[in-house]
């Protein structure tokens, strides 16, 4: 019994790895029963990684965060191929979304992924929210739970696992979850009719798994993030909504938790709470142990029930069955490519006013590229890079906050920002570049529906395009719209 209870332990932990190439540790705990592996931009995730990882354990559940837009792993050098949510959103065409989902599902397909840790069904009803912003279809719970369905029937479709994240919903909060712990200060009446239809919806697509957020949602649990709540993973999300696949959580090692308990002790509450695999991003084969010992000690010292354990790790196979059976979709998926899918709904999600346009090449100043701690620091905007294939003499500025613009010469401007609406510093740089050079064209990578005190960016500037994401394929519709 005693090793079974080992290899329980280790089939509902998920962790990550530093480097592109499984460590010997890793294949070690694999071929014990370690249930699943998340890859990371640091992986550089390969057919051959992918194959080192499954020849030690042919059933593992590789996973990945791979909701296109800002949050890629595969396409992080030069920008995802799609345009992310929100712009999904504005064009609000589920067909286009499917199409999308299915194309991210068919990458993930030639690479023998499990599992994508995406969509976002978070509604994004706060426009101060840091972390989720355009990762979201937008602020209505409707149109976020058709898309919702759309992007997992894609990626489903493709013979890939989708996970619905990150419930019961990140969207109306003002504090990242990898920095401290977000309150959501809603009613039950409240989270019923805003944040739940998504995930609802989901479910009822057949969603194969859900993440779990590092949320204190008082309406729910007064005293424990929803990660580490019965009364929100089991009592609400299993039996009101009636889920019954795999619950993952977010990243352990995210301040919102962290900061509360040990490894071993997230572990432990989490799955207490019904939650079925511990995702960690980065792992050393030290705390890995460290945190099957813990879950090993709670259930022989009767703080964690065997049965509980036991069904959690069913459910981690229960989706590698799923995947494993889902091998003819993964092959028609393969032949089914579109590469272009991404750009048109860039292209179909571009808003813009005025009329001004570039005839030769500009100066860029980017005023704000700093996104969430969810993205991969090395994302960038494109736009610089998207000009430059067109204009070659494209020259950037990257302003820091604080920065003084640099000198304008009789080159164009394009200013480049990122959520203007949530930084001050911004909105001021922005009106004092257009004081001096009113025609600057200004491209909004982020949500540019902006409180009252930030409409003069877009009331005083002449010409203004939202692309409504961070992506290569964004960039490139606005590009190719200021030189039209």
């Amino acid at each position: 019994m005693s090793g079974d209870l080992y290899r329980l332990a280790l089939t509902v932990l998920h962790p990550g790895f530093d480097g592109t190439s499984a460590p010997d540790w890793l294949r070690r705990a694999l071929g014990e029963g370690l249930g699943g592996v998340v890859l990371f931009a640091r992986n550089a995730a390969s057919p051959p990684l992918v194959r080192q990882l499954r020849a030690e354990n042919p059933g593992v559940v590789v996973a990945i965060d791979e909701e296109g837009g800002t949050v890629t792993r595969l396409e992080v050098a030069a920008g995802s191929s799609f345009p992310g949510n929100r712009a999904l959103g504005v064009v609000d065409d589920v067909k286009l979304t499917e199409q999308v989902g299915r194309q991210i599902g068919r990458m993930l397909a030639e690479l023998d992924i499990t599992l994508d840790y995406a969509p976002s069904a978070d509604v994004n009803a706060n426009p101060a929210n840091p972390v989720i912003g355009v990762r979201s279809f937008g602020p209505d719970p409707e149109l976020v739970a058709r898309h919702t369905v759309a992007f997992v029937e894609g990626v489903q479709g493709a013979g890939v696992a989708a996970c619905a994240k990150h419930f019961p919903g990140h969207g109306d909060t003002v504090t990242d979850s990898h920095l401290a712990l977000p309150t959501v200060h809603a009613s039950r009446e409240l989270l019923a009719e805003r944040d739940l239809p998504p995930f609802r919806a989901a479910i009822g697509a057949g969603v194969r798994s859900i993440m779990s957020g590092h949320l204190l949602v008082p309406a729910l649990d007064p005293s424990m993030p929803a990660t580490l709540s019965r009364t929100a993973m089991t009592e609400l999300l299993r039996g009101e909504l009636g889920f019954d696949g795999m619950l993952v959580t977010d990243a352990i090692e995210m301040r919102a938790v962290a900061a509360m308990f040990t490894p071993g002790e997230i572990a432990v509450r989490a799955l207490g709470a019904g939650v079925d695999a511990i995702c960690v991003g980065l792992t050393t084969e030290d705390d890995l142990l460290a945190m099957r010992d813990a879950i090993v000690a709670a259930v022989r010292e009767g703080v964690l029930p065997e049965e509980r354990l036991a069904e959690a790790a069913a459910r981690v196979h229960a989706l590698s069955a799923w995947y494993a059976g889902r091998s003819e979709l993964r092959d028609q998926a393969r032949d089914d490519v579109d590469e272009g899918v991404g750009l048109r709904a860039a292209r179909a999600a571009l808003t813009t006013t005025g009329t001004g346009r570039l005839s030769r090449a500009p100066l860029v100043v980017e005023v704000n590229t700093r996104f969430s701690q969810a993205v991969d620091p090395a994302t960038p905007t494109g736009i610089t890079a998207a000009l430059a294939t067109l204009l070659p003499d494209t020259a950037r500025v990257k302003l820091e906050p604080g920065g003084d613009l640099p000198a304008f010469d009789e080159r164009p401007v394009v200013l480049v920002v990122h959520d203007a609406a949530r930084h001050a510093w911004v909105r001021d740089t922005v009106a004092r570049a257009l004081a001096r050079r009113p025609e600057a064209i200004i491209v909004d990578t982020g949500i540019p529906a902006p409180p009252q005190d930030a409409t003069h960016i877009t009331d005083h500037a002449a010409t203004h395009a939202a692309t409504h994401g961070v992506s290569r394929v964004s960039a490139q519709a606005a590009a190719e719209w200021m030189i039209r």
